[in-house]
């Protein structure tokens, strides 16, 4: 069976996808109406990019539910035909609304997987490299975790920046060619911005960004995302603070990217002077129609926002020039006072860790999402590897 090339496919926001039984494309009879209105289907198959797999997805529109499938109803406006690839997670700028929604699908699967006591077999015989130049607890330790709650293995090597050949003046390019001979995907971290491009166009398998320097941390910004999803209930018509170091922080980089993939939003910039939001995010937004505004009043911000998302000011990215991070360190501060300020159905985020940036006396409040953000982090990444290496 095949899908007409007339078929048009829906943008989504929160599709239900079909299972993975079905074939790759389906027919439906034209002559099918329903009281339901248009819905949509997602299928998938793994396609092969040189030696590099990706996983494939096509949207297509479909009529009502079949018997014995079923189907969420979504919203959005018809649009072409359109086919998507993953084969590696470099930046936020390469995922759109359809992808964001597939992922978080496959997501929330990986969330009933980890609830199961069942061991999961689904990336059994795989083995995932974990390559980190820089420190990192929550995203190493997540994506290892996901690596084995999927019945995958890990290779990992925690400081790669001294404890690898690069301590030898090995290059990333010898590296990653080396590295790919033992695994079948690469999570990478660098401490230069660009290194996780570099690497993907050296590998022969895919690799995942997990944060390049000063650059982007994408798999931060899926997560946060489906925890707004997951916290707020919508996507489009909300209002986010970011906070802190603007300028060195890859996680609010990231974030920018794909909150600019909503409609409605706004985007306040709440920082020190010196760590103020870079110039490319902003015309990024602009470009994209996304309202943007500077402040230097979080107490203001704050009451307007549906998510205010705290960084820490990076002590690591002023290098000797410590006098610079002491001037923007304290500046913006989240406590109990600020608390009552906020809306009472907003949240409040941080790619952790912490400093004294938000008090411990606001972890009670249930407006506090950042643990639950981490958690998430979890099922993201679980979804990534799946659908990286076996496709739907």
């Amino acid at each position: 069976m095949s899908i007409p090339s007339s078929l048009t496919s829906a943008t989504l926001s929160g599709a239900s996808v079909f299972h993975k039984a079905l074939a790759s494309s389906i027919e439906f009879p034209s002559n099918l109406s329903s009281p339901f209105g248009s819905k949509i289907c997602l299928t998938s198959f793994p396609i092969s990019t040189g030696s590099k797999q990706s996983a494939t997805w096509s949207l297509t529109r479909s009529i009502a539910p079949i018997q014995g499938i079923s189907s969420h109803a979504i919203h959005g406006e018809i649009k072409e035909w359109k086919k998507f690839e993953l084969s590696d997670v470099i930046e936020g700028k390469q995922f759109d609304r359809e992808m964001l929604s597939a992922i978080f699908d496959v997501a929330r699967e990986m969330e009933q997987i980890e609830k199961s006591s069942s061991q999961s077999e689904i990336l059994k015989g795989y083995l995932m490299a974990t390559l980190f130049y820089e420190p990192s607890t929550r995203t190493r330790l997540s994506f290892e975790s996901a690596m084995k709650r999927l019945g995958g293995e890990v290779l990992t090597t925690e400081n790669a920046r001294e404890f690898s050949s690069a301590a030898k003046g090995e290059t990333l390019e010898d590296t990653i060619r080396t590295v790919e001979g033992y695994s079948d995907i690469i999570v990478m971290r660098h401490f230069e911005s660009g290194a996780a491009r570099k690497a993907a166009a050296t590998a022969n398998i895919p690799v995942i960004n997990a944060g390049d320097g000063p650059g982007e941390h994408p798999t931060q910004a899926l997560l946060d995302v489906y925890t707004i999803q997951s916290e707020i209930g919508k996507l489009d018509g909300i209002s986010v603070a970011l906070v802190g170091d603007l300028a060195n922080g890859r996680t609010v980089r990231s974030l920018a990217y794909l909150l600019a993939k909503f409609k409605d939003v706004k985007i306040y910039f709440v920082s020190p002077e010196i760590v103020k939001m870079k110039d490319d995010i902003k015309d990024y937004l602009t470009s994209n129609g996304v309202e943007w505004e500077e402040s230097s009043d979080l107490m203001e911000v704050a009451s307007k926002c549906d998510v205010v998302y705290q960084t820490r000011i990076q002590r690591e990215r002023f290098g000797e020039r410590l006098d610079l991070y002491e001037a923007a360190r304290g500046k913006y501060i989240i406590d109990k006072d600020l608390l009552g300020v906020m809306q009472k159905k907003a949240i409040i985020m941080h790619p952790l860790p912490r400093l004294d940036e938000i008090t411990a006396d606001v972890d009670a409040d249930p407006r506090a999402a950042y643990f639950r953000q981490a958690k998430n982090g979890l099922f993201i990444r679980m979804a990534l590897l799946k659908l990286l290496l076996v496709g739907w």
